[in-house]
C-alpha cells in the first residue's frame, strides 16, 4: 500500500478492500458525504455491489454563534439536537425552528441538485456504510451519524481512507464499526495523503449517482456480464 492515494477513486478501491466483509449483501447501503466523499463512496458501492446515495448534512448554528452546532439535519428529514449545547446556550424554541426551516431549504435544494426526483435511499433496518474522503476533526461525520441514527438503521459503519491515529475513539458511542485504510501519527490535513485532491464538482456527484443507478438496474435485470463500469475519475473501474 502506498503512503498516498492517487486520487479519490484509488482511495475508494483501497477502502472497499478493507470492507470486503460487507460485499454482496442485500442489507447494506453506502451513504457518501458530498462533495469529496461521493467518488470514494462510488467505488466502495460498485465493488461491494450495493446501493449508493448521498448523505447531506446541515449544521444548525446557535443564533449568536453560528459556528457552535446546536444540532444538525440530514437527508431524509433526520433531525439531531445537541441537548448539552441547548442547556448551556439560551435558545428559544422559535429560534430552533427558524434554524431548522432555513437549513432545510438549503438541504432540499442540494438534494434536488444531486438526486433530482429520486427519493432518499431506505436505511431503516439496514447496515449503512457512511463514507467520506477522509476525516480531520470528525465534526461533520459526527453530525451526520447523529442525524442518521434517527432514521432507524440497524448498524452504522464509518468508513474513510485516512484519519488521524486514534480517531475511532470519538465514535465508539455512535458507530458500530470504524474502518480506515491509513491512520498516520503525523496528520496535517486530508489533502497531504492524495496525489490529486482536486475539489469534487456538483457535476461529478451527479455523474457518480447516475452511474450507480445504471449498473444497479443492469444487475437487477441480470445484464451485467462482462460490463465494466466507467470510473467517474477516468478509465474503467
Amino acid at each position: 500500500m502506498s503512503e498516498i492515494f492517487r486520487n479519490r477513486a484509488d482511495a475508494g478501491k483501497q477502502l472497499a478492500a478493507v470492507l470486503e466483509r460487507y460485499a454482496g449483501r442485500n442489507d447494506v447501503v453506502v451513504l457518501a458525504l458530498p462533495l469529496g466523499g461521493v467518488p470514494v463512496g462510488y467505488e466502495v458501492a460498485r465493488i461491494l455491489r450495493c446501493p449508493l446515495d448521498v448523505l447531506l448534512v446541515r449544521k444548525l448554528g446557535a443564533p449568536h454563534n453560528p459556528e457552535l452546532a446546536m444540532g444538525a439535519i440530514a437527508t431524509g428529514d433526520a433531525l439531531y439536537l445537541n441537548e448539552s449545547v441547548l442547556r448551556a446556550v439560551p435558545v428559544s424554541e422559535e429560534q430552533i425552528l427558524d434554524a431548522i426551516a432555513r437549513e432545510r431549504i438549503e438541504l432540499h435544494r442540494r438534494e434536488s441538485a444531486y438526486r433530482g426526483q429520486q427519493p432518499p435511499a431506505a436505511v431503516e433496518g439496514k447496515t449503512v456504510i457512511v463514507v467520506d474522503d477522509g476525516m480531520a476533526t470528525g465534526s461533520t461525520m459526527h453530525a451526520a451519524l447523529n442525524a442518521l441514527r434517527t432514521r432507524g438503521p440497524k448498524r452504522i459503519v464509518v468508513a474513510v481512507p485516512v484519519c488521524p491515529a486514534g480517531a475511532e475513539a470519538r465514535f465508539e458511542s455512535i458507530a458500530d464499526d470504524f474502518v480506515c485504510v491509513m491512520q498516520p501519527d503525523w496528520f496535517m490535513g486530508i489533502g497531504q495523503f492524495y496525489a490529486d485532491f482536486t475539489q469534487t464538482s456538483d457535476e461529478e456527484v451527479r455523474t457518480c449517482l447516475a452511474a450507480t443507478q445504471d449498473w444497479q438496474q443492469n444487475a437487477t435485470s441480470g445484464d451485467n456480464g462482462g460490463v465494466r463500469a466507467a470510473s467517474p475519475e477516468g478509465g474503467t473501474a
